[in-house]
């Protein structure tokens, strides 16, 4: 850029931070949400809740679905192919 087309666009300056913060808090909130890690955590504690009798198979079964059917989510946006 030339200092012609600099000093036309500065006013500019602060929309473009504020672009960038946005761009920001919404990556962190992405890598936050599809975190895999408390999804195998939860499933991890669910199969020791069953195991020790705390609940029954069906909602075992009902629980892990959920749980699976989010890993799955998880896992499809971290390939690229997610439908948001």
């Amino acid at each position: 850029m030339g200092l012609i087309t600099e000093i036309l666009a500065l006013p500019l300056a602060p929309v473009r931070g504020v672009g960038w913060v946005v761009d920001r808090v919404v990556e962190e909130a992405e890598r936050v949400y599809y975190d895999p890690e408390p999804v195998e955590r939860e499933l991890a504690a669910l199969e020791k809740a069953l195991l020790e009798g705390r609940i029954d198979q069906q909602t075992f079964d009902e629980q892990e679905d959920r749980l699976l059917d989010r890993l799955e989510e998880i896992t499809a946006f971290w390939r690229g192919d997610a439908a948001l």
